[in-house]
């Protein structure tokens, strides 16, 4: 596929619907996962220019800092700390309308309001989780969730 995206107006859902076959484009065939992150994270920013997008992978039972856009961010991350940590540990997508009321929010950068999470699974196992940052209130929602699981369930 070629490196340029095609950015669609509308709705975010057809905003993704429209992303959707381009990001699986720009992975098929493609068998490095670093890689295949990066691309993700670069497609899911231009077109929803979210403030932080990236991946977190896990090495030695912690979330180490994978392919990302944005701020620079935290490195590392223990099981059960922060939204990445708690959806690391519960196994489970997490959407935070206001990461200032999350227990134990860990602020990478006092600009993000609010946040979703989604593990990456293989198998039963974790193997790293996809995290989304904006600096508005309340910005994800379920249709966030149902196309960034379908996104990260590619990796």
């Amino acid at each position: 596929m070629a490196e340029d995206l095609k950015i669609t107006e509308g709705n975010r859902d057809e905003q993704y619907r429209s992303l959707i076959p381009q990001i699986k484009a720009l992975i098929e065939g493609e068998t490095d996962l670093i890689a295949n992150l990066a691309n993700i994270c670069a497609a899911l920013k231009e077109q929803f220019n979210f403030f932080w997008v990236g991946f977190y992978l896990v090495k030695e039972n912690e979330l180490v800092l994978a392919p990302f856009q944005g701020p620079v961010a935290c490195t590392r991350i223990a099981k059960g700390r922060g939204v990445c940590g708690t959806a690391w540990n519960e196994k489970k997508t997490l959407i935070v309308p206001d990461v200032n009321s999350f227990p134990g929010h860990i602020a990478c950068s006092s600009l993000s309001r609010s946040e979703i999470v989604i593990p990456l699974f293989k198998g039963e196992e974790i193997t790293g989780v996809l995290d989304v940052d904006s600096e508005h209130l309340n910005y994800f929602n379920e249709t966030d969730k149902k196309y960034l699981e379908e996104i990260v369930g590619w990796v």
